[in-house]
């Protein structure tokens, strides 16, 4: 998304969120070391598209009217960072993966996607144990996403090391990411990560169901899907009197097309704790969607990118949330709106890796062959989650 936004400011020894290239400084926040915190007025702000990021929100700020129309919120599922899609970065670059919906990432006032992998250094690698490029991050936020969810299985697949030079990449480069913490100051910043989006009050909840390898060390910390690593995470969301809370989980069960009891189970404990919308990702295949006391929880919009071979993990699903703004009236959440994608490998329609809707004309692919799997792929997962966007399911 190319916007330009108010800045949200900290001090020096909070790790710094500023995206100084994207966003325009407006305005300073004071936090006393006893505890004690104080606002220093903002400035005449500049119109603008975005986020604004705030990093306590009982401070209170003028802040920029609401737009009187939608705001929307763009989510996509795993980005997964396979040694062939970066040896495919390297000879091509990053630019045709997303190539194909960067103007549905650039519409939305706020996009956030799943980085599945820790920024560990050389030599990268891939499946079992992951360790990415730097610059694969840096490209999802030159495409547009603000929010990086870190929450994942692969976070520690380089021990407690490659997660401390993830968050230590993340924040040299002034990405946005929740999920995981650095220390308890920054962790209480960040998760929940407390989002203006146009005068709507967003909380982030990110956590996983586990990691591949353990740590004995208390920080850096990743968030786990425990009811006591989660409960205080909705408590201070809730605390900040949001519009909504959105939960991003890293659950289920891998290649299923449909939610365990596990998942279920969570996410109605999740709307009696104050979720307003639930959208999990891990599985790698897209999982139904169901309507807990109206709360939409879509279970697993599949992979957004990745070298996976199953047809089935290769189509996927772009989520679209819209948020009505009216004069006088609570922000009010439509239902959600789901777009067909499949990730396409080099020499399918671009020569690296790139994602594509399923509504791509054939005339794009360079082989009929190709045009063909998605399509029946398509056909059977719509027909085993035909409600996907048409119904709700209880």
């Amino acid at each position: 998304m190319n916007l330009r936004a108010e800045t949200m400011f900290l001090p020096a020894f909070f790790v710094s969120l500023c995206r100084m290239r994207r966003w325009l400084l407006a305005g300073v926040l004071v936090l006393a070391l006893g505890g004690a915190a104080a606002a220093q007025r903002l400035p005449e702000r500049v119109p603008s598209r975005g986020p604004v990021f705030e990093s306590i929100w009982p401070l209170k700020f003028d802040l920029l009217p609401p737009r009187p129309d939608t705001v929307t919120i763009f989510v996509v599922g795993d980005v997964l960072s396979h040694r062939a899609v970066s040896r495919s970065a390297e000879e091509y670059g990053y630019t045709s993966f997303f190539r194909h919906i960067e103007d549905r990432i650039g519409h939305a006032d706020l996009a956030i996607a799943n980085m599945e992998f820790p920024l560990a250094g050389k030599p990268f690698m891939g499946y079992p144990s992951f360790s990415g490029p730097d610059e694969f991050p840096q490209y999802l936020s030159d495409v547009g996403f603000d929010v990086l969810l870190a929450a994942n299985n692969h976070i520690l697949d380089k021990g407690s090391a490659g997660m401390r030079r993830t968050i230590e990449v993340l924040d040299r480069k002034g990405l946005i990411y929740t999920g995981i913490a650095a220390n308890e100051a920054t962790d209480t910043l960040l998760n929940p990560l407390l989002l203006h989006v146009h005068g709507v009050r967003i909380a982030i909840v990110n956590f996983t169901y586990g990691t591949n390898n353990g740590s004995s060390e208390k920080w850096p910390k990743v968030h786990y899907m425990r009811k006591n690593d989660i409960l205080p995470m909705l408590q201070r969301a809730k605390a900040a009197d949001p519009d909504f809370i959105l939960v991003l989980p890293h659950w289920g069960t891998e290649y299923q097309l449909h939610h365990n009891q596990v998942q279920e189970e969570m996410a109605r404990w999740l709307v009696e704790n104050g979720a307003d919308i639930i959208v999990g990702a891990h599985p790698h295949v897209i999982q139904d969607v169901q309507f807990i006391d109206d709360v939409p929880v879509v279970y697993s919009l599949g992979n957004a990118l990745s070298n996976q071979n199953d047809l089935i993990a290769r189509l996927e699903l772009a989520l679209t949330l819209r948020i009505v703004l009216e004069e006088d009236k609570e922000p009010r959440l439509l239902e959600p709106a789901f777009e067909y994608l499949w990730c396409t490998k080099p020499g399918m329609v671009e020569d690296s890796y790139s994602t594509v809707p399923v509504t791509l004309p054939e005339t794009c692919w360079r082989q009929k062959a190709d045009y063909e799997n998605m399509m029946s792929t398509y056909r059977k997962v719509y027909e085993e989650n035909h409600y996907v966007g048409s119904g709700r399911s209880r």
